[in-house]
């Protein structure tokens, strides 16, 4: 891609995640693209670089959107850095859809009518595929996104700094429209995308 240069990580030559992004800084770029998070010097750089005007994106290994927070406190960066350098946070899972030649719409299980009445989404029917040749008799067929969205406003950074729990930053998070994975999922399922069973094997109901 025009305008896109890109370095492959090499460890056994000593180029790191960290000394690689040292000598991308250099150049002043206007996006940086880490591939992941994965220590505390790359997490200092990457947050430094953020709070110096660049767009940094990057990947990091945690169960939810929320999570990413305590993530980077346990690394050993400082509430402040975080604070004034994180703007958001996607979590993302993928799941299989349902067929879209062989998919039927079925009853509800009685557990999953307890779910969907726990998270308050009507619902009375549930798309499941039967098998066909198309889908390989799986009764899925592609895959799609089910996400959670982190965005870091200026009363989550109060709470970051205030080094504030994770159930307190979700608190906040949910008087303001805040989805789980589990709840943008089953609200996928309830529009017939996918099937509960997909839902819950990547996303916990907490």
């Amino acid at each position: 891609m025009e305008g896109v240069n890109q370095i492959q990580v090499r460890e056994e030559i000593g180029l790191t995640f960290a000394t690689g992004l040292r000598s991308i800084l250099r150049q002043d770029p206007d996006i940086i693209m880490i591939g992941e998070i994965r220590d505390l010097e790359t997490a200092q750089i990457a947050t430094r670089a953020s709070l110096t005007g660049h767009l940094v994106l990057s990947t990091l290994h945690t169960n939810s959107a929320v999570e990413s927070i305590s993530r980077l406190f346990d690394m050993g960066i400082e509430p402040f850095l975080l604070s004034s350098s994180v703007v958001g946070v996607v979590a993302q899972r993928l799941v299989r859809r349902v067929c879209r030649d062989c998919g039927e719409y079925q009853q509800l299980s009685s557990r999953e009518s307890g779910i969907f009445e726990k998270h308050q989404i009507p619902i009375s029917q549930v798309k499941r595929g039967s098998g066909c040749p198309s889908c390989n008799n799986t009764g899925y067929r592609g895959r799609l996104a089910i996400h959670e969205v982190l965005v870091v406003d200026e009363q989550v950074k109060e709470l970051i700094l205030n080094k504030a729990s994770l159930a307190d930053i979700k608190k906040h998070m949910y008087k303001h429209g805040y989805c789980t994975l589990l709840e943008d999922g089953l609200l996928k399922v309830a529009d017939g995308l996918t099937t509960t069973e997909e839902i819950l094997r990547v996303a916990t109901d907490e």
